[in-house]
């Protein structure tokens, strides 16, 4: 069927032609697409945004079974989010149950982050490969288990240890999660979904929180919290095995189930790396970014609030639980308005607002107004944030949906990985006077000037950076099926294969008889 829209140059090649061109589309309403016709032809055109439809009738385009998906999608992301706050939240009662400083204590999130990017590209290429089910389920388990360790570590040394190998674990969760929830939603509802979807990460910080806020703030107490945890993990493990593999894996499985041939997987994953090694690049340096600006500006707020503003733990509990719905509420919003305005110029005015407000996040002093201006910050922050799975997805080489997404954001996970040590030793070394007139360490304006530097450095990565939504990959098969789709398409078998080159063999015997 003939196109309407008019045409355009074809998307850029090279790495300063590509920024070139990003920035030149930014100042664009109508986006460069790579259109495909009903025979196959590629063309660019541009193309105008959808109006933006009723998130009701967008969320009714999901049928049971993708909202089955979705949920399960949703709650292993919110049972890792919820493992991963569970110590950021009790940074001060760990403190005193090891006798050891604050900072030292979040040497555990570091080593967490550090190593979640192994987790990441061992569990992505298993889901791409063998499917979403397994992978998780078998993740789910043993992250729960490793909860459980944690309780039962008695040294500090111990404690590091188990954290370290909890991490390897938690990276496996957000590939396999995001492309099990979000590869079967309609295009046009992706970024409302992609939006609700992120936002279990915070979720899972609300949860976590509130259950902190219901065991007191005694110093055993943080135990409590880890049950809780490994009871949530385990259960969306258990979930996930009543339900069956995603269908687009199926669809695409039947279509290239002869990709099964050994080496074939691993030759299309060399292939994809050799061919896509400036996205892999790109997409690493936007996740360090964006994984620096979520950790810097919340894993120390909580002891912020405790420390340099005098809150007791239920009240700074409480606005945690209030920065985190401001979270969840703009994850949403801002996630359904970039199918609009476009993943990129909303994620650079998201980060632009949150920057603003930074003076208003960390100077008031009193409940309700840190749990204001926290509630609006991290608005702003998680809905940039809302934008990234799709975004994710749709830069993603089609048939990667599971590994690329899962391991890029972990290795920017690994680089950014000292944020909370980071802040904490920094503000541990520096003492300001506060409102009491007493010496405390300067969590506020640490956490302010990196979170400034932080939304800058998103802002220009992300102006300089490739767009592709509304991207169509639903038809691309899991890795290897390409390998072979050309005598799929042809009809030819490797029975085929072996009679033609026996034919031909045998003409030419012939031919060299008579000659």
């Amino acid at each position: 069927m003939a196109t309407t829209n008019a045409p355009a140059d074809p998307l850029a090649k090279g790495t300063l032609a590509t920024a070139k061109q990003a920035w030149s589309d930014l100042f664009k309403w109508k986006q460069r697409v790579v259109a495909t016709n009903e025979f196959g032809e590629s063309h660019t055109e541009w193309q105008s945004p959808e109006p933006l439809k009723s998130p009701i009738s967008l969320m009714a385009q999901l049928n049971a079974k993708d909202w089955l998906f979705f949920l399960v999608g949703f709650s292993a992301w919110t049972a890792d989010a919820f493992d991963f706050h569970a110590l950021s939240i009790q940074t001060v009662k760990l403190s005193k149950y090891y006798d050891r400083s604050k900072t030292d204590i979040s040497t555990a999130i570091t080593l967490t982050l550090l190593l979640r990017s192994v987790g990441a590209a061992f569990f992505g290429l298993a889901g791409d490969k063998f499917g979403r089910k397994w992978p998780m389920v078998i993740n789910m388990f043993i992250l729960g288990l490793l909860q459980i360790a944690t309780i039962y570590s008695r040294t500090f040394g111990q404690f590091l240890a188990v954290r370290s190998l909890f991490g390897l674990f938690m990276g496996g969760v957000y590939g396999n999660a995001i492309a099990m929830a979000l590869e079967n939603c309609p295009v046009n509802a992706r970024g409302l979904m992609s939006g609700i979807l992120q936002q279990g990460y915070s979720f899972g910080y609300v949860i976590a929180a509130c259950a902190n806020l219901g065991v007191g703030g005694s110093t055993e107490s943080w135990k409590i919290v880890f049950w809780i945890g490994a009871g949530i993990s385990i259960g969306v493990g258990f979930i996930r095995i009543c339900f069956p593999e995603s269908k687009q894996f199926i669809k695409a499985r039947k279509a290239g189930k002869r990709a099964k041939a050994p080496g074939v997987f691993w030759r299309e994953t060399r292939h994809m790396l050799a061919q896509e090694w400036r996205m892999c690049i790109y997409c690493i340096f936007l996740m360090t970014w964006f994984n620096y600006y979520s950790h810097t500006s919340q894993d120390s707020y909580t002891t912020f609030m405790l420390t340099q503003k005098h809150l007791s733990n239920a009240p700074a509990t409480r606005a945690s639980i209030l920065m985190k719905t401001g979270a969840c509420v703009g994850g949403t919003i801002i996630g359904y308005l970039s199918q609009f305005f476009g993943r990129r110029r909303t994620i650079i005015t998201s980060a632009f607002l949150s920057a603003c407000l930074i003076p208003a996040w960390v100077l008031p002093e009193g409940e309700r107004s840190l749990s204001a201006s926290g509630f609006m910050i991290q608005f702003f922050v998680q809905g940039a944030w809302g934008i990234i799975p799709i975004h994710l997805n749709e830069l993603s080489p089609p048939a990667f949906r599971s590994s690329f997404p899962g391991i890029t954001y972990q290795l920017g996970n690994m680089i950014s990985s000292p944020s909370a040590q980071i802040v904490n030793a920094i503000a541990e070394n520096t003492m300001i006077t506060t409102s009491k007139g007493v010496q405390a360490p300067a969590y506020g304006p640490t956490m302010a000037v990196a979170t400034a530097i932080i939304a800058l450095g998103i802002i220009i990565t992300t102006a300089f950076g490739p767009e592709k939504r509304g991207r169509h990959f639903e038809t691309v098969g899991p890795p290897g099926t390409e390998v072979v789709s050309k005598d799929i398409e042809e009809g030819i078998d490797d029975d085929d294969k072996d009679r033609a080159q026996a034919i031909e063999l045998a003409d030419s015997s012939q031919k060299h008889e008579k000659a």
